[in-house]
């Protein structure tokens, strides 16, 4: 039996038989949540880290909660108690994602001795659960108490902790049952000490405990048909050896499934049936082997993670055998004998994005693959990846074949996880599934600004103590929430720059994912810094919300420099319930009384804006400074576009860049679909010698576009100012985007793809004006009518189609007679009179 160990914790922490227990109340031992971040072996034995959090009240200070681990073997045993240590992770908190309470000190450490789980007569083999018990003050005189297991953590050692052999023949082996940590201490009958392959098969060589038992078969089961084959354990003394011959995976059809699972074990002559468990001391044993004879197979002896083996039959995976960390990424050196050139690809797994890498290949099946842990945009910027996991996997290069997972060996697995640093970003390598290496590029913010109980507190108490604080002459530009450099907003800014006016200027930038320009500060969106600008900075310039919590203060100046122009009806004018339901236009109406300046495009758009929002302050008629690149174009900042974007001189580029559906999003919650009815294939055979379309979705589609990155189709999703892309584009390809007004100050062609467009105007968001009567082009209901519209203007010489010519000079007069360069002058103009030392005209600032 094991002993009652005494149990010491910090000053004030319950002891066993503390008077001040009481039994349980109602529903007291619910309402609470218990996990396993972490576990580590050391010296002197297992270290669990991880916490336990009431749901109804905070544990935010030391001594708030107090835990006991008891490990308990069956009904009988005496229980064994461990004491843990308070830790503070403000992880905790972040991971409740609740506003309430504050949970930085509900973390713990713990310390399992296996030598405690060793008694009189030797060790006390079995399955030892751990019980969590939570202890918080209910009241000065009664502690509360709440029971629970330790749940697993997403990724790493808190979902799979680590194996140790304890003793030469007993392994403690850590484990989930029913979503609770227990700790298994076993002597395994049967251990796998070495793998040899061979030309025609593999010699498993396996140490017995028992030597007095002939154990001489070992049998093999085909998950998937029920298959059982044997082959011969030959035995000397403790040891026994097996030979596996390839031709069994093989043989009958078998081994031409995308996964096969063969389960192993050792069989006594009277029956007993032993699994084998990995023992890696002394080497190696887990890993890949070709199958001769059949193509891009290999028989792969996995390592479970309770510690047994399994066989697979599967294609080639990429086998990590080492990896270092470097500046800003990491190098991986492993194996994979598959059959030609491969490439990694990481995929974001929320947004589907993906992004590239080259595979170094070596000899005997050898690679290395050098990874930076940043994405090139498609304007070539290096910017760090985004927020989020990206899986890891193996793809043939430009052609069809299976996804090849990468996983990692023992040794890669005890070092993990790694982190290395780039662009202020912490990026990790960790892993899934056990052995299935990913990256988790990790938010900038840390767990204590972001968590939902700090960002409560920001809103309600940061930012009003910030108010009080004086204003500084310092502009926050803001671009869709911190998405770059771009828009109406950088005109802004440019403007002021070229004047020299004596402005600090901060830049909201969300995820690290953006590229600013000297003389700009970055802000990182939701951190403390950005709520104290928000309340200090004297000019606020942004193109879509402002937070619902902003309000304006006396001498501050709040431009609302919108987005777009009115072709699609847009706020209180949608006559659709998803805006309400989704409470968009209640916040809307919190917002719009805290603008100083609302921008009009045009004298059309004036009375639609201040309908629309219900806006009842001062409107600008000042065009969109946006558009002043369009309005005055710069052949020098167009080549230097197409360069970028690597557009071969001579080509024609068409710019496709449709709106978004609220009708179509995405399953998680984050954006909208974005349904590419355009048959690529047919664009790319009619135009692809000497064309370039550049595919633009809309900010709030969140989607990966497929069929890009052949030199035909460029993917822009990512590219930061579509202004510039409008520059460079030859002819624009749009449904009911108001990107329209934008591109016709170009009097290039425009051409309507409205596949949608009764569902469109009938049932989701309807027109501000005729459109199909005024529209300055063809609308055009399915791809083939919009290539072979393509190809005719473009045979035609560019002009804007037959017939639509009248049409576009009426549009461009009612929509674009402010576009004339100027627009960026006009707003800073009223901006700096607004916040000016008496305000406008001498009277007390807004």
């Amino acid at each position: 039996m094991a002993v009652l160990t005494r149990f010491v914790l910090p000053h004030a922490a319950p002891r066993f038989g503390d008077p001040r227990f009481g039994a349980p109340l109602p529903g007291e031992e619910e309402n609470a949540a218990f996990g396993l971040l972490r576990a580590r072996w050391h010296g002197r034995g297992l270290e669990l880290t991880g916490f336990a959090r009431p749901d109804d009240r905070p544990t935010a200070h030391p001594g708030s909660a107090w835990t006991w681990l008891t490990l308990r073997r069956g009904d009988h045993d005496e229980p064994f108690h461990v004491p843990t240590r308070p830790r503070r992770f403000p992880e905790i908190t972040d991971d409740s994602a609740q506003p309430e309470h504050n949970h930085d000190w509900a973390g713990f450490t713990a310390l399992v001795e296996p030598r405690r789980l060793r008694g009189p007569d030797g060790w006390l083999l079995g399955d030892w659960h751990v019980e969590t018990t939570l202890f918080t003050l209910a009241r000065p005189t009664r502690l509360r108490r709440q029971y629970g297991g330790l749940a697993p953590h997403w990724c790493g050692s808190g979902e799979y902790p680590p194996a140790r052999w304890v003793d030469h023949d007993v392994r403690l082996q850590p484990h989930f049952a029913d979503g609770r940590l227990a700790l298994r201490l076993e002597r395994p009958a049967v251990r796998l000490d070495r793998a040899v392959p061979a030309p025609d098969g593999i010699a498993l060589h396996l140490t017995s405990a028992d030597p007095g038992q002939a154990r001489t078969v070992l049998r093999l089961r085909h998950r998937e048909s029920g298959a059982v084959r044997t082959e011969p354990a030959v035995r000397t003394g403790r040891t026994l050896t097996a030979h596996l011959p390839y031709a069994l995976f093989t043989a009958d059809g078998r081994g031409t499934g995308d996964l096969e699972h063969w389960d192993v074990e050792l069989v006594d002559p009277d029956g007993a049936v032993d699994r084998l468990v990995l023992d890696e001391r002394s080497g190696p044993v887990a890993g890949q082997h070709p199958l001769p004879g059949a193509e891009d197979r290999v028989l792969h002896l996995k390592h479970l993670a309770d510690g047994r083996l399994q066989l697979c039959v599967r294609p080639a995976a990429g086998w990590v055998e080492r990896f270092t960390v470097q500046a800003g990424g990491f190098e991986l050196t492993g194996r994979c004998p598959a059959p030609g050139p491969l490439e990694l690809v990481l995929r974001h797994s929320v947004s589907g994005t993906e992004v590239r890498h080259p595979v170094e290949p070596g000899p005997d099946a050898r690679f290395t693959i050098r990874l930076p842990v940043t994405r090139t945009g498609s304007d070539g910027t290096a910017l760090p990846l985004r927020k989020g996991l990206w899986e890891a996997a193996l793809h043939p290069v430009g052609g069809t074949g299976p996804a090849r997972p990468l996983t990692a060996s023992a040794a890669v697995l005890a070092a993990l996880p790694a982190a290395t640093q780039t662009g202020g970003k912490r990026i990790v390598l960790e892993r899934r599934w056990r052995d299935t290496l990913l990256l988790d590029s990790t938010p900038v913010l840390s767990a204590t600004e972001r968590s939902a109980w700090t960002q409560a507190r920001q809103r309600t108490a940061g930012y009003p103590a910030a108010r009080r604080e004086p204003l500084r002459e310092a502009v926050l530009y803001d671009v869709f929430g911190g998405r770059g450099y771009a828009d109406s907003p950088r005109a802004v800014h440019a403007e002021l720059a070229r004047r020299g006016t004596p402005l600090e200027h901060l830049w909201v930038v969300d995820d690290a994912q953006a590229e600013l320009p000297a003389g700009v500060r970055a802000v990182r969106v939701w951190s403390p810094e950005w709520y104290r600008a928000l309340a200090t900075s004297r000019y606020l310039v942004g193109n879509t919300h402002f937070p619902d919590f902003l309000r304006r203060r006396t001498g501050q100046v709040v431009v609302q420099t919108w987005h777009g122009a009115l072709l699609k009806r847009i706020a209180h004018d949608v006559d659709n319930p998803w805006l309400a339901d989704h409470g968009y236009l209640a916040a809307l109406d919190r917002e719009t009384p805290h603008w100083s300046l609302l921008l009009s495009p045009s004298p059309f758009a004036t009375p639609i804006l201040r309908r629309a929002f219900r806006y009842r302050g001062e409107i600008l008629e000042s065009g969109y400074p946006r558009n002043d690149v369009l309005a005055r174009p710069d052949q020098r900042r167009a080549a230097a576009v197409r360069h970028r974007l690597g557009i071969p001189e001579g080509r024609r580029v068409v710019l496709y860049a449709p709106t978004w559906r609220e009708d179509r999003p995405r399953p998680d919650g984050d954006g909208f679909r974005f349904d590419l009815r355009l048959d690529l294939d047919r664009a790319r055979r009619a135009l692809g010698d000497d064309h370039v379309l550049l595919l633009r979705p809309h900010a709030h589609v969140r989607e990966p576009l497929a069929g890009t990155g052949d030199g035909f189709a460029v993917d822009c999703a990512d590219y930061p100012d579509v202004q510039e892309l409008l520059l460079v584009a030859d002819v624009l390809v749009t449904d009911y985007s108001s990107i329209l007004f934008d591109f016709a100050i170009t009097g290039r062609p425009v051409l309507f793809f409205t596949y949608d467009l009764a569902h469109y105007r009938d049932s989701l968001r309807g027109f501000a004006f005729d459109f199909e009567a005024q529209a300055p082009g063809p609308l055009l209901e399915d791809s083939a009518a919009l290539v072979a519209a393509l190809r005719e203007l473009a045979d035609g010489g560019g002009a804007v189609p037959a017939g639509y010519a009248e049409r576009y000079r009426r549009f461009q007069e009612v929509h674009c007679a402010l576009d004339d360069g100027a627009a960026a002058r006009r707003v800073v103009d009223r901006m700096l009179e607004l916040g000016g030392p008496a305000g406008p005209a001498g009277q007390p600032k807004p």
